[in-house]
């Protein structure tokens, strides 16, 4: 069987504590009837939680993509690395 890290990434983790703020932000906007804050601080909220969620796996915070194959061994530089 695959081996999947399904939600266990730094990237899945920053996404949803970001979302879960930008629903308990946009909550209380309507609840105040702020408007303006729900559409900032919400629902603008969840689109910057989805960005950075993307980048963070992009810098390979984030789960890999299986089709990718095996990860490559970091280069080498040629020189003997015990000396």
């Amino acid at each position: 069987m695959a081996h999947n890290e399904h939600g266990h990434t730094p990237a899945a983790w920053t996404t949803v504590i970001l979302i879960l703020a930008g629903f308990v932000v946009g909550c209380i906007a309507v609840i105040l009837l702020n408007w303006p804050l729900f559409w900032i601080g919400g629902v603008g909220l969840v689109v910057v939680a989805g960005i950075v969620g993307k980048i963070m796996q992009m810098m390979g915070l984030g789960q890999r993509d299986p089709q990718a194959g095996p990860r490559q061994p970091a280069a080498t530089t040629g020189e003997d690395s015990i000396g």
